[in-house]
């Protein structure tokens, strides 16, 4: 077993993460290339974090326009035993850290490796990400959980992000990466989720 001080600053650690998820609305459904994928990879995501109790935080940008999140995801919302795990907030500005609340919700959890997946990469998860980056936290963009309606703009959104610093996962990465073994109960859940 690897003792969680001894491992690479840029591996993801369950103790010190949390789930952003970045506007996943359902307007968005019939414009988003690959739109089911995406969501089923969020999905995955979002079962993860509930396994390995995670924080999750969902954002809505102009909800009353672009519709409530998908209910593939928020089906899944959840609370344990000792609070919530599972936060919504709506937003008009780009950032999700431009949201009433939510950098105040971050500093609450006290996590510093913000797992990002959401809509769109060119937009608003890469002016979040920039945003994340600027207050001190490390952003692990998603790169198979992000989309945008044009693959020029995800392609450039994402150069942008990972030239200001932003680390680059896929959602395997991150779900192994936070297990840190295999043969462990959290183990044997989480590999059901991998397709």
């Amino acid at each position: 077993m690897h003792e969680p001080d001894k491992r690479h600053k840029n591996i993801l650690r369950a103790d010190q993460s949390l789930l952003l998820v970045i506007d996943v609305q359902e307007r968005f459904r019939p414009h988003i290339p690959g739109f089911e994928s995406l969501v089923s990879s969020i999905c995955t995501l979002v079962q993860a974090a509930r396994i390995l109790q995670l924080p999750i935080v969902v954002s809505e940008q102009y909800a009353k326009g672009l519709g409530p999140t998908v209910s593939e995801i928020k089906s899944l919302q959840t609370d344990d035993s000792t609070g919530p795990l599972w936060a919504s907030f709506e937003k008009n500005c780009f950032s999700a850290l431009g949201c009433n609340g939510l950098k105040q919700h971050l500093e609450l959890r006290g996590r510093k490796q913000i797992i990002v997946c959401g809509i769109e990469t060119h937009v608003c998860v890469n002016q979040t990400v920039h945003d994340l980056l600027l207050a001190g936290y490390q952003p692990h963009v998603v790169v198979d959980a992000l989309a945008s309606r044009a693959e020029i703009n995800k392609k450039i959104g994402l150069v942008k992000m990972l030239s200001s610093g932003a680390l680059p996962a896929t959602v395997e990465m991150v779900l192994f990466e936070m297990l840190v073994e295999a043969g462990t109960a959290n183990f044997k859940q989480i590999q059901s989720l991998v397709k």
